[in-house]
């Protein structure tokens, strides 16, 4: 059967498809920034895009084969010489042209690799800017990537994932949606949803056509499907937002039970002072560690125990605090020592968090702590010594299963608040919609909640969204990405 477009008033209606497509804008102007550290490095990178790329890149860099760069075969690294704004060679370099519309942008791009000098790399962004060019904002190049319809504001938040990704985990979960991953799982609920919205409207406006009517149990099939595809996207964000910004989790422990030895020895250098007076941490520490394959946001406190100095009682207020807030908590007890009353008040203050992993510091010394006690009370009890780093791999098995378990996140996971938001939205619109249906409203009380579903679907994908919000996301990206 041919498309037939409908015209109906809410602007719905494609027969069996609708695609709602952004706007695709004509960049006017041509950017250039340098993409790579603004610090002595082997090489450096300044790109150009736009309209005028092939012309100002013909301006900065002159090929050794004497043909100039407009001319040479494209995604091909060309060696030459480097530019400056006289037209003296500043350095000698290679220049790729990526003609449009197949390049990162969808407009004419290209790089000159030169050697990460950054007087050089600003000498040759000077020469483009002197040819017409102008400083690209941070992110720009991925905006104009997104509003070329290179990708969609899914894959596009992701470029952002990708470069501040502090785990594997992190980096493989962030390409994983830049290959589009998560695009195609909305796509796919997106699409199951306006079918049944541009089929009612087709036989509303268009009643002499042929269409198959729709069923109550097809419209209820849909919308459970629905339904149940966005619970399970959203049951991924607490994993997924834990995976993009570390695991909150706090070290807790009566004074000098070796909490900061314990943080440093995970640092791998001397972060926190050790000394054998007690109290000597009187405010949090505050540090990002990789255990294993998990990324720890890792806070130090001071003992627990009643101070009588204000400034150490308000550093137990604070670890107690902390402990409230982390999803990990890390009692670390003196294995050298039997319990105590200041034990104990760590042991109440680590179930404050979400998860406990119970440590027997102190194991390269005599032990006194009875560890089949402690077995029988709290399950696993991992010893170690922090001073020497024995039993530190141990500790990092141990967090890994906690909150590395299963399998390695391709793309699948919601990282980012704002999807989530889109994705709440459109779950609340679905669940509406069914329960209209079960209670016998007309279609069109239905039609309006799956709508809405639409809406917050066409946002969270980028179809439909505000210039506004545009903005903000790519204000975060570096300049020249």
């Amino acid at each position: 059967m041919p498309r037939i477009i409908f015209p109906t008033a809410r602007g719905y209606a494609i027969l069996h498809k609708i695609t709602c497509k952004k706007e695709v804008y004509a960049m006017p102007d041509t950017i250039a920034a340098i993409a790579t550290i603004q610090a002595p490095s082997a090489i450096g990178i300044v790109r150009l895009t736009g309209p005028d790329t092939r012309r100002i890149l013909d301006g900065v860099f002159a090929p050794a084969n004497g043909r100039p760069m407009s001319a040479q075969t494209p995604r091909k690294l060309v060696f030459g010489r480097a530019l400056d704004r006289s037209g003296g060679v500043i350095d000698e370099a290679l220049a790729v042209l990526f003609p449009g519309p197949n390049s990162y942008t969808g407009e004419d791009c290209a790089e000159i690799h030169c050697h990460g000098s950054p007087v050089v790399l600003d000498e040759v962004l000077a020469a483009a800017f002197a040819r017409g060019a102008r400083q690209a904002r941070g992110g720009e190049f991925t905006q104009r990537a997104f509003l070329s319809g290179r990708m969609d504001l899914i894959q596009a938040e992701s470029v952002a994932d990708l470069i501040d990704a502090e785990s594997a985990g992190a980096a493989r979960n962030a390409v994983g949606q830049l290959q589009g991953r998560m695009s195609r799982s909305v796509e796919g609920i997106y699409d199951a949803l306006m079918d049944v919205v541009s089929r009612f409207y087709a036989i509303v406006d268009y009643p002499d056509e042929e269409i198959e009517p729709l069923q109550q149990a097809q419209i209820e099939q849909t919308l459970a499907e629905s339904a149940e595809r966005l619970d399970a996207l959203l049951a991924t964000f607490s994993r997924g937002r834990l995976l993009k910004s570390g695991v909150p989790a706090v070290i807790l422990g009566k004074p000098n039970a070796g909490k900061s030895s314990l943080l440093n020895a995970l640092l791998g250098y001397d972060r926190a002072i050790v000394t054998d007076i007690a109290g000597t941490t009187r405010d949090t520490v505050e540090e990002k560690v990789l255990v294993g394959s998990v990324l720890l946001r890792l806070c130090d406190t001071a003992g627990i125990r009643d101070a009588a100095d204000t400034v150490e009682r308000l550093g137990v207020e604070r670890a107690q605090q902390a402990a409230q807030r982390a999803e990990l908590a890390l009692l670390v007890l003196d294995g050298s020592a039997p319990l105590t009353r200041e034990d104990e008040e760590a042991i109440a203050a680590a179930r404050r968090a979400r998860r406990m992993l119970v440590l027997v510091n102190k194991a390269d010394l005599p032990q006194v702590l009875d560890t089949a006690a402690l077995r029988v009370r709290f399950g696993e009890v991992i010893p170690l010594s922090a001073r020497s780093g024995a039993g530190v791999d141990a500790l990092c098995r141990a967090v890994e299963e906690l909150f590395a378990g299963g399998e390695t996140p391709r793309g699948e996971l919601l990282t980012n608040a704002r999807q989530a938001e889109s994705a709440q939205r459109a779950l609340d619109a679905v669940r509406r919609a069914e329960q209209a249906l079960r209670s016998g409203l007309s279609p069109d009380a239905v039609l309006t909640d799956a709508e809405e579903a639409l809406e917050a679907l066409a946002e969270f994908s980028g179809k439909r969204v505000r210039d506004d919000l545009v903005a903000t996301i790519f204000s975060r990206f570096c300049v020249g990405k």
